[in-house]
């Protein structure tokens, strides 16, 4: 798909890894439907992205609530009157353990508040998004959905709640990959290892440095390199139904 003038829809567009993904597309050509929870933070990527000469519009929206995901995706359609990507890129962690035993007695578990935001925002926000997105898209007869999971959906200590909310997008990759065919639309997934972002920056720097050892090229990944990926998977009509993993040779 040549993206020049094709609206693309991004969640998660306020920072990080979505912000990055915006200017690429911006420099691409692309007309942005930003979504964020945050206004502030969409506000400076619309700017950096007006920097570029780039087209975009921004809609908040918290990609958990149905209702708001229902009204954001009418907007952009009543605004563009099309959609033609949708990169669902919205996350967030809430790391810790399954449990903490310290010498025999049970001292901390991870809470049910802790498992549901992030299986709210990671996953069940992908499903409306992608929900939402392909009604859109199947009236126009072509799309690519890009979901954003991560190599940690195989399972990672610390990590109960994030794991399995992305091992359920990138699942979600094949479900829509064949479901949506019909209707021309692609899909696809991208699992990033460890990448230089407002989160990441929050681990502490024991872990950071155990996590840099770990990486077989020796760093993090950055943004610009996902937003390649993205690019590719956007332009190349031969992909759908499978994840690409960009991490820099990690296994988890």
């Amino acid at each position: 798909m040549d993206i020049k003038q094709k609206v693309i829809a991004i969640t998660g567009a306020g920072r990080g890894l979505g912000r990055a993904i915006a200017l690429s597309l911006a420099e691409q050509g692309a007309v942005l439907a930003l979504m964020d929870v945050n206004r502030a933070d969409l506000e400076v990527t619309e700017a950096e992205v007006h920097s570029r000469d780039g087209r975009c519009a921004l809609f908040v929206c918290n990609v958990a609530s149905e209702p708001e995901v229902e009204a954001a995706f009418a907007a952009i359609d009543e605004q563009f009157g099309a959609l033609h990507g949708l990169v669902n890129c919205a996350g967030i962690l809430r790391d810790g353990m399954l449990i903490k035993v310290k010498e025999g007695e049970l001292v901390e578990k991870m809470s049910l508040a802790q498992w549901q935001a992030v299986i709210d925002v990671n996953l069940t926000g992908t499903f409306l998004c992608g929900r939402e997105g392909a009604a859109l898209m199947a009236r126009g007869g072509q799309g690519v959905i890009i979901n954003i999971s991560s190599i940690a959906r195989a399972g990672n200590m610390g990590q109960s709640n994030y794991a399995a909310s992305k091992a359920g997008v990138a699942s979600l990759v094949v479900t829509w990959g064949r479901e949506l065919a019909r209707h021309g639309i692609r899909v696809m997934g991208i699992a990033p290892g460890v990448f230089a972002t407002d989160m990441t920056a929050a681990m502490k720097p024991e872990a950071m440095a155990r996590m840099q050892q770990a990486i077989p090229v020796g760093h993090l990944g950055e943004a610009a390199q996902l937003a390649q990926t993205v690019q590719f998977i956007l332009a190349n009509d031969y992909l759908s139904g499978r994840m690409i993993e960009i991490d820099g040779g990690l296994r988890l």
